[in-house]
């Protein structure tokens, strides 16, 4: 006689089985608004660049039309990009070095440093909108202004800060730089206190001068530091929007004009909306670009702990 054994299911599978889709039951809420509130956005938007639309009548497609009618038949699209340029090129590079040096300040004991640093981090507290309208305030060209006021003093002015075309994006550029400068030079600082003492000890020892830590052991030091603030930096100043929309909204005569300004005002005013949506995307390129030209120019000057 055959004995047939029944062969049974071993619990552990069906315990990982009702596991695995306990834990599929708990993500897919957030997997859902992943793909309703951002992968769709993405995909749509893309689609919406090649076509034409003012969000009234259904979308009619128009292939690359939108993309040539930016970069040939619009004049104020190539304005927008070299102010935008112009604006990420002084915000980053002036930006940095003042964080800088700013921190090399902090970095140093004295009384009362903690009441400092909280003073340089307090532009970053203040709302982005309440700033610009201080600031616009600040650069009035009557004697209210109190940087008129005081150019005054020396028998300069008054100067038109945002209604010449020649000074309203400089005044733009200096207001960006004070908002950013605090985080940044946060940052910074805690670069610098993580570079070892040994090494400026040694460095000591061997008779190096201030001048020689600095350049041999601080700026690698806080190269990865630098790297960070640049990508991060850049990718801000090229999405401006609150600050010169506040201050000027890109006048006079599109001279503060921003990309993504621009892309607001053909969205949501001019409603059309595929022409925006190309903006968006050839914003989102150059990004991309920036982004990888900087990571991999980082592997001749960023260095870590054990290669310095």
């Amino acid at each position: 006689m055959i004995t047939v054994k029944r062969l049974q299911a071993h619990p552990l599978k069906h315990s990982r089985r009702g596991d695995g889709l306990t834990a599929w039951l708990f993500v897919a809420p957030i997997l859902l608004g992943i793909l309703i509130f951002a992968v769709y956005p993405i995909v749509f938007s893309l689609y919406a660049s090649f076509t034409r639309w003012n969000l009234i009548n259904p979308p009619v497609w128009n292939g690359l039309e939108n993309y040539i009618t930016l970069f040939t038949k619009d004049p104020t699209f190539p304005l927008t990009i070299q102010n935008t340029l112009l604006f990420a090129l002084c915000t980053v590079l002036i930006g940095a070095f003042l964080s800088l040096l700013l921190a090399l300040l902090m970095n140093i004991k004295c009384t009362g440093q903690n009441f400092f640093r909280a003073l340089i981090f307090a532009p970053i507290i203040v709302p982005t909108a309440a700033a610009a309208l201080t600031w616009s305030w600040l650069y009035e060209p009557s004697s209210a202004g109190i940087i008129n006021a005081g150019l005054k003093l020396f028998g300069i002015g008054p100067v038109p800060w945002l209604n010449n075309t020649h000074f309203a994006l400089w005044a733009i550029i200096i207001e960006a730089i004070w908002a950013q400068l605090g985080f940044n030079a946060v940052i910074y600082l805690a670069g610098l206190q993580s570079i070892p003492t040994e090494y400026y000890e040694a460095a000591e020892i061997d008779g190096a001068n201030t001048v020689n830590k600095f350049i041999h052991i601080t700026l690698p030091g806080i190269s990865p530091i630098t790297f960070f603030v640049l990508v991060t930096s850049i990718i801000n100043a090229i999405q401006i929007f609150d600050i010169p929309w506040v201050m000027t909204q890109g006048g006079p005569s599109n001279a503060t004009q921003m990309i993504v300004m621009y892309l607001y005002v053909n969205a949501f005013r001019l409603q059309r909306m595929g022409l925006a949506s190309a903006m968006g995307y050839i914003v989102f390129i150059a990004i991309m670009i920036i982004t990888f030209i900087n990571f991999r120019l980082s592997k001749m000057w960023v260095f870590y702990e054990e290669t310095i």
